[in-house]
C-alpha cells in the first residue's frame, strides 16, 4: 500500500516542481521585459527632452487625442503652441516626433531614411514591398524602372480616358439628383478614379464604375486603411501571431484577400492579352509602354525580370496609390469650391471660355486654366490627400535650431499641420488662391501635397492632370453647394477622408 502511495505522489511532486520552475522562468522573463521597456522609455525621454509636448500618461501616452475624432484639430493646436515639432506618445515605450515646420521638413526629406519598420510590416501583407515600402538600392532600381511610365508622351493619350471616366460619373450623378439633389460623393469619385487607373495604367477596356467587384475592392481598401491605423495605435496588436488571432486580424486577412483578387485578375487578364497572336511583339515595339507593360518587360541590373511577388507588389501599390490619393484630392477640391461660390464661378467662367460645352478636353488645355489650377492648389493646401508620412532615422539628425535626435527615432511628417501652420502660411484657414498665382514666391517645402525630396510621389503629374479634368468637367455641368447639416470632418487615414462623408447639393446647369 505504501509503495503505491509513493508511486502516486512522485509524479505530483514532479509536476509541482515543473510548475514552480515554469512560474519562476515566466516571472523572470516578465521582469526582464519590464526592465527593457523601462530602459527604452528612459532612452526616449532623454531623446525628446528638448521637444516640449502636452502632458502625457506614463502608460497610455496621448491616447485621448485619438478618441474623439478631433485628432487633426489637436495637432493644429500643437503646431501653434510648440515650435517646429512635438513628441506624441502612443504608449509608454513608443513615441513619434510630429513635424510641421518647413525647415525641418527640408532636412528630413533631403535624406534617405526608410519608412518605419512597423508601418512597412503592417502594410506589407496588403501592398507588398513595392515602390511605397522599398528602401535603399532596391527602391532606387524600381523607381528608375517605373519613371518612364510617367513620361508626358505616355500621359498625353490618357486625357481622353480620364474624361470618359469622369463623364460616366457625371451621367450617374444626373440620374441620382432627379431623386435627391443632395449626394454623398466619396464612393462615386473613388470608383471613377479606379476606373481611370485601370484604363490608363493597366490597359483595361470597359468601365469599372458599375462593377460589384470594384465596389468590393473600394470597400476592402477603406477597411485596410482603417485597420492599419487601428493596429499601429494598439499596443496589444503589435505581435503578428497575436494579431492574426484577433477579430481585427481576421478581418484584415479577408480584406487583403479581396484586394489581391482584384489585382490578380488585372495581371491575369493582361497576360492573356499579351499571349494572343502578335500582341506581344506589337506591345514590345511600342515607343512608350504603360505601367503594367513596363513591369512585364522590365529587366533589373543583373538582367533578371521581376519576380511574380515583386510584380504583384507594384500592381497592388499603384492600384491603391493611383486611385485613392487622387480621389481624396478631387473630393476635397469639389467640397472647397462648393464652400466658395465666387471662386467656383470664376473657375467655371474660365473653363467655359476654354472648353465651350466640354465635349473634349486635351493636354494643351491643362496649362490654359490658371485660375482653376490656383484654386486646386489652394484646396490641396487645406486638404492634402496624404495628411502625413512616417520615417525611421537611419542615422542621427540635427535640425536648424540645434535640436537633434538619435538613430532609430520615429518621425511623422504632418503635411496637414504644415499647410495649416500660421507660422508658415498667414491666415491658413482662409481660402486664398492668390497665394498660387503665377510668379508668386514661397519656400520650397511650404506646400507638399505630393511629399518632397527623392521619394516624392512618382505619379504627381498624373494626379494633377486627373484632378484638373475632373474639376473642369464637373463645373461645366453642375453648380456645387455644401450641405450645411453635414459638414465633413477631416479624418487622417492613409489618405485624408471625411469621417461623415462629403455631402453636396448638385444643381444641373442649363
Amino acid at each position: 500500500m505504501s509503495v503505491s502511495v509513493l508511486s502516486f505522489t512522485r509524479p505530483l511532486d514532479s509536476v509541482s516542481g515543473l510548475l514552480q520552475v515554469a512560474s519562476l522562468l515566466g516571472f523572470t522573463l516578465l521582469l526582464l521585459k519590464a526592465a527593457q521597456l523601462y530602459l527604452r522609455r528612459q532612452w526616449l525621454l532623454k531623446a525628446v527632452q528638448h521637444f516640449p509636448s502636452p502632458p502625457s500618461h506614463w502608460l497610455f501616452g496621448h491616447i485621448q487625442e485619438f478618441q474623439d475624432g478631433q485628432e487633426l484639430q489637436k495637432l493644429q493646436k500643437r503646431a501653434e503652441k510648440y515650435p517646429c515639432a512635438s513628441p506624441r506618445w502612443l504608449w509608454g515605450s513608443k513615441v513619434t516626433l510630429v513635424v510641421y515646420d518647413l525647415d525641418y521638413m527640408k532636412v528630413i526629406l533631403g535624406r534617405s531614411d526608410p519608412k518605419s519598420h512597423d508601418a512597412s510590416r503592417f502594410l506589407a501583407p496588403w501592398i507588398g514591398y513595392g515602390l511605397l515600402l522599398l528602401n535603399g538600392q532596391r527602391w532606387f532600381q524600381h523607381r528608375r524602372m517605373l519613371t518612364p511610365a510617367f513620361h508626358y508622351d505616355i500621359l498625353k493619350p490618357y486625357m481622353r480616358l480620364m474624361a470618359d471616366s469622369v463623364h460616366v460619373m457625371l451621367d450617374k450623378w444626373e440620374d441620382l439628383i432627379r431623386q435627391n439633389s443632395y449626394l454623398e460623393i466619396f464612393e462615386h469619385v473613388f470608383l471613377m478614379t479606379l476606373d481611370t487607373i485601370m484604363k490608363c495604367a493597366f490597359s483595361y477596356q470597359g468601365s469599372k464604375q458599375a462593377d460589384r467587384i470594384s465596389q468590393s475592392y473600394i470597400q476592402a481598401i477603406q477597411d485596410l486603411s482603417n485597420l492599419f491605423f487601428s493596429r499601429v495605435r494598439n499596443a496589444f496588436h503589435q505581435n503578428d501571431i497575436i494579431y492574426k488571432l484577433t477579430p481585427e486580424g481576421r478581418w484584415n486577412h479577408r480584406a487583403c484577400q479581396l484586394a489581391h483578387q482584384h489585382t490578380d485578375r488585372v495581371i491575369k487578364l493582361r497576360k492573356a492579352q499579351l499571349q494572343e497572336e502578335g500582341a506581344l511583339e506589337k506591345v514590345r515595339s511600342k515607343k512608350h509602354l504603360d505601367f503594367l507593360d513596363i513591369l512585364f518587360f522590365a529587366r533589373m541590373e543583373d538582367g533578371s525580370s521581376l519576380s511574380d511577388k515583386d510584380l504583384r507588389a507594384e500592381v497592388d501599390t499603384f492600384m491603391f496609390e493611383g486611385h485613392d490619393t487622387t480621389a481624396s484630392g478631387i473630393c476635397w477640391i469639389l467640397y472647397a469650391l462648393a464652400t466658395q461660390p465666387e471662386h467656383q464661378q470664376m473657375c467655371r467662367q474660365e473653363i467655359q471660355i476654354l472648353l465651350g460645352d466640354g465635349a473634349s478636353i486635351t493636354w494643351d488645355h491643362l496649362d490654359q486654366m490658371p485660375y482653376t489650377t490656383m484654386c486646386i492648389k489652394e484646396a490641396l493646401q487645406l486638404y492634402p490627400p496624404v495628411p502625413g508620412i512616417g520615417r525611421e532615422l537611419s542615422k542621427p539628425i540635427s535640425f536648424p535650431d540645434g535640436r537633434s535626435l538619435p538613430k532609430g527615432f520615429l518621425l511623422m511628417l504632418s503635411f496637414y499641420c504644415l499647410h495649416h501652420n500660421p507660422k508658415v502660411w498667414p491666415n491658413p484657414e482662409v481660402f486664398d488662391p492668390s497665394q498660387y498665382a503665377p510668379g508668386s514666391a514661397r519656400h520650397s517645402h511650404a506646400f507638399l501635397p505630393f511629399s518632397g525630396g527623392s521619394r516624392n510621389c512618382i505619379g504627381k503629374q498624373f494626379a494633377m492632370n486627373e484632378m484638373k479634368v475632373a474639376v473642369a468637367l464637373t463645373l461645366l455641368r453642375f453648380e456645387l453647394v455644401p450641405d450645411p447639416s453635414r459638414v465633413p470632418v477631416p479624418w487622417p487615414r492613409i489618405v485624408l477622408r471625411s469621417k461623415n462623408g462629403i455631402h453636396l447639393h448638385l444643381r444641373k446647369l442649363l
